[in-house]
């Protein structure tokens, strides 16, 4: 940058300086032919030098011509007759010789035209610029010879060489300024580029748009107007947008009505985890301002699909009921097992039989129970996961032999439904021990009869103030202190929610609560999906 702003000043400035002496050269040459004209016409007019060109009086012309020469500072005046013969010359020798011996002109134009005009030429005395003009007689009518004034050009090239050296001296002082000035541009220009090389800007571009493509959330920048700036490819299809809409340059609120990406602008206060709405889409959004030198000069959004995060979030609830499950049936059979080997090893055969015969009655009664009552693998996988996470936690689950649940409908989510039925047991477990201890009960009932799933699930707890009982589905809202709770009822919800479903809460004969969930078998808010335009 430094470089070729440095030579275009140069070639800038040299070709100004270039054309400016020439532009002087030639006017001041004609601005000295214009006075050498001048000069001329006013001595063909005195009339002394008139009468003695008529005489052909040399012995008066000569003396006066040097003595004019001097007065108007010129090189010479050159007085001649009609033929062209000098009357007077600077150098006296060459009185009485042609003109045109200096300069080859024969004074046509003046002598016989009748009209002054402006010479270049070189003749006796050097380069000059000569006016000459017609002598009339003392009527005025006929031309009777000829004066000539020169300027020698060597003045002229004298001013020209001054008024270059000053030329010279300002282009390199220009140039000089140009470097200075292209010097702290590029430093200015690289500081404010962090110091990076044009190609490694754009490798960074390359990176960024590959960066923003391949991340699978959807992604949407503003600047400090609320004009969008950058987007990739995820947020058009999470918008439902096609991939040929245009968004750069568009207002925010036009794409995404409601956003609040233009608070955060306001207030530059990130937000983390935002729950809004676009037609009947939920996404779940992020939104962090961009700060420089402590302005606020645009907002980044990521944001995604609430039911992807959901998905995630069941898939790890499945897991951690299938690990809970196989650690509590895990730590009981040791137990177990350690405890009928401690009877065969005593001779205590009898009491080794009924332990194993009991243990084989109660799984198998809870067997024969889910097969019947609950035919889908899945529910039944997470009753039977709970039934020994109860037991390892010294608490009984209790399922009610008339509870029937095999008229479950095919578009039920099942990974929704366990999650559910999981969540409450668990909670129910919590309360039920925190309030008992070992010993305690929990009480599952349900029932397919009718338009509606209900399940009922009774807990041993200290129950729930009426006015708790609004506030214990808020995201957060939990009777333990430790952190990570306060999450699973919220779940329920928003589950029961999607699926149209309630729950409701009341107090038991026993002092706990009992949840009782209804979810219909057709759900009223589902509708086929549909392809939709831009939400905007």
């Amino acid at each position: 940058m430094s470089l070729v702003l440095g030579l275009m000043a140069l070639l800038q400035t040299g070709l100004l300086g270039i054309f400016a002496l020439n532009y002087l050269d030639n006017s001041l040459e004609e601005q000295m032919g214009q006075q050498a004209v001048h000069v001329a016409k006013t001595i063909a007019v005195i009339p002394q030098i008139i009468s003695a060109v008529e005489q052909r009086d040399s012995d008066f012309l000569q003396p006066t011509s040097l003595q004019l020469a001097d007065t108007i500072d010129a090189r010479f005046v050159v007085i001649g007759d009609i033929n062209s013969i000098r009357l007077a010359h600077p150098n006296y020798e060459r009185v009485g010789q042609p003109m045109y011996d200096d300069d080859g002109d024969y004074n046509e134009p003046a002598l016989l035209e009748g009209r002054p005009y402006v010479q270049k030429a070189i003749g006796s005395l050097g380069a000059s610029i000569r006016g000459k003009s017609p002598i009339f007689d003392s009527t005025g009518e006929t031309v009777i010879g000829v004066v000539s004034v020169g300027f020698l050009l060597d003045n002229v090239d004298s001013i020209i060489a001054r008024y270059r050296t000053t030329l010279t001296v300002a282009i390199l002082s220009a140039f000089l300024l140009s470097v200075l000035t292209a010097i702290w541009f590029a430093n200015h220009f690289k500081k404010a580029i962090f110091g990076l090389e044009p190609e490694q800007i754009g490798l960074l571009f390359e990176e960024r748009n590959a960066t923003l493509e391949s991340i699978r959330e959807g992604i949407i920048a503003i600047n400090s107007q609320g004009l969008i700036t950058t987007f990739n490819r995820a947020a058009l299809h999470t918008l439902e947008l096609t991939d040929k809409t245009p968004l750069l340059g568009k207002p925010i609120q036009t794409i995404l009505p409601g956003s609040q990406l233009l608070e955060v602008l306001a207030n530059g206060e990130p937000q983390f985890d935002q729950e809004f709405w676009v037609g009947e889409t939920c996404l779940i959004a992020n939104r962090i301002p961009v700060c420089q030198n402590d302005q606020i000069i645009g907002v980044v959004s990521s944001f995604r699909r609430k039911d992807e995060l959901d998905m995630v979030s069941r898939k790890l609830t499945r897991i951690q009921q299938y690990a809970d499950s196989l650690r509590s049936q895990t730590h009981e059979y040791s137990n177990k097992l350690h405890t009928i080997a401690g009877l065969i090893q005593i001779g205590a055969n009898n009491e080794a039989l009924n332990l194993i015969g009991q243990e084989t009655e109660n799984h198998q009664t809870l067997i024969h129970l889910l097969v019947e009552a609950v035919p889908d693998p899945v529910l039944a996988g997470c009753l039977l996961g709970k039934y020994n996470r109860a037991r390892e936690l010294g608490l009984h689950l209790k399922v009610d032999t008339e509870s029937r649940m095999t008229d479950l409908p095919e578009r039920l989510p099942r990974d929704q439904l366990v999650s559910i039925i999981g969540n409450l047991l668990d909670n129910a477990f919590d309360a039920t021990l925190a309030h008992t201890g070992a010993g305690g009960e929990v009480f599952l009932t349900m029932t397919d009869l009718g338009n509606d799933l209900i399940f009922e699930i009774e807990d041993q707890g200290a129950g729930i103030p009426l006015d708790e009982q609004a506030r214990i589905f808020e995201k957060g809202v939990s009777s333990k202190h430790e952190p990570g709770h306060g999450i699973g009822l919220h779940l329920v919800e928003t589950l029961l929610h999607r699926l149209a479903g309630t729950v409701t809460i009341d107090p038991t004969e026993r002092g706990g609560s009992r949840f009782t969930v209804y979810i219909p078998k057709i759900n009223p808010n589902h509708t086929p999906k549909s392809t939709k335009g831009s939400p905007a």
